[in-house]
């Protein structure tokens, strides 16, 4: 029978290292967890042999070429349901490889299969389900690693799943209501753009010849309506669509340093209405890692690490690296917090209470509740606010067009009757 070598924690948090022997990894866990101790780390000892090398060769080669190779690309949706699944057949009593080899049949051909795959040949190989997920970087990020590390320590890795399933699910929710909500300002703009190209390519310069044979002198906003489509046909459309497929190539150039991206997120969190909505969704962002974080028992200097990593917006991220950095030296978690001044007061005293009641997370969570709440009606004022500008705006550009081209028609008109 298989000897397995193990690292875990005992009852009162210190690390234990020995040796268990079992069937398979699985039985190893428990075994270990029998003897009151929370396993980290699981591995076959027998891979150290040339047999057991031998064995983990056929395991790759199961899989020609790709063994080792990082797997990304999988979408939000995808993730979300095989932890939700997971979840359900762990905490039905089914042995974690056994579990992701059901779920490995029931993902459609992709990035999702070849992931749950790999990190199955893994577990089986004797890793821990977070080592082998950690792998995969593009699949399961640093917050879902850490998070399944907590679950793994302490033993409820299906309790765990189920919190990070909810967590991605709210982050998605939230996504598709932002975008959902900008979709229709979005395609009237492209429609009145669209409308605008059509009239500046193939309807002025009709006129353009009729007000050459007139040879009469042309009103200013006709000259300039004539010098804009002259432009626009003689090759300014380029510089039309390349102007912003320019910015967004200099805008992820800027990204790629952390002072560039510092620069970038301060200014766009000082844009009216937008800013603030940005603010407000790093906040609920902020609160809702931090929050599904702790309730699973990942130790807070950790978290703020995680969270600062995945804050999206590099102010927040420094302010709440600043914020550990205070809690590392002895301070509570709300003074650093009040310090950076980039929270509002009402985020810092729901800490500051959460945190003397013992009950960090849970108010965590109910910021993050309200700010995405918040974040909902900012967007939907937005909407209703572009709807008026976006149709008043386009009323003034045919307007003014309208009014160029029979400007001159008029005047020739008025001189002919006289």
């Amino acid at each position: 029978m298989p000897v397995f070598t193990y690292e875990a924690m005992n009852s009162v948090g210190q690390s234990v290292k020995g040796e268990v022997t079992a069937a398979s990894s699985e039985e190893a866990i428990t075994k270990v967890r029998a003897m009151g101790n929370f396993p980290t780390k699981i591995k076959d000892k027998a891979i150290r042999t040339g047999a057991g090398r031998a064995r983990a060769g056929a395991a790759a080669a199961a899989v020609p070429g790709a063994r080792r190779r990082r797997v990304g690309g999988a979408s939000a949706t995808l993730r979300t349901q095989f932890t939700r699944q997971l979840s359900t057949l762990i905490n039905a009593g089914l042995p974690i490889l056994r579990s992701l080899r059901i779920l490995e049949q029931q993902q459609r051909p992709g990035p999702m299969r070849l992931a749950v795959r790999y990190v199955a040949d893994d577990v089986e190989g004797g890793a821990a389900l977070s080592e082998a997920m950690a792998r995969h970087p593009g699949v399961y990020d640093h917050l879902y690693t850490s998070m399944v590390r907590a679950g793994e320590v302490g033993g409820v890795l299906d309790t765990i799943l189920q919190r990070l399933a909810d967590f991605m699910e709210k982050h998605e929710a939230l996504k598709r209501k932002v975008i959902g909500a900008m979709i229709y300002p979005a395609a009237v703009i492209s429609f009145a753009l669209g409308i605008l190209g059509l009239l500046l390519v193939f309807v002025i310069p009709k006129f353009q010849a009729i007000f050459m044979e007139m040879g009469s002198k042309l009103p200013l906003i006709t000259r300039f309506l004539l010098s804009t489509s002259a432009w626009v046909t003689g090759g300014g459309w380029l510089a039309i669509l390349g102007t912003p497929v320019g910015l967004l190539i200099l805008s992820k150039l800027i990204r790629i340093s952390e002072g560039g991206r510092y620069i970038l997120d301060s200014l766009n969190l000082r844009i009216p209405i937008l800013g603030r909505i940005l603010s407000k969704s790093s906040i609920a962002r902020f609160s809702r890692t931090l929050g599904t974080l702790l309730g699973a028992g990942v130790p807070i200097l950790e978290a703020l690490t995680i969270t600062a990593d995945t804050a999206g917006n590099e102010v927040y991220a420094r302010a709440l690296c600043r914020v550990r950095d205070g809690i590392r030296e002895g301070e509570n978690f709300a003074a650093p917090l009040r310090t950076a001044r980039m929270f509002d007061p009402m985020v810092v005293n729901m800490i500051d209470v959460g945190e003397e009641t013992g009950e960090l997370d849970k108010m965590l969570g109910k910021i993050a509740d309200t700010y995405e709440e918040e974040v909902e009606t900012l967007v939907g004022g937005l909407t209703s606010l572009l709807e008026p500008v976006m149709i008043i705006m386009l009323g003034l550009i045919i307007g003014t067009i309208v009014i160029a081209l029979f400007m001159p028609m008029v005047g020739m008109i008025q001189a002919m009757s006289k």
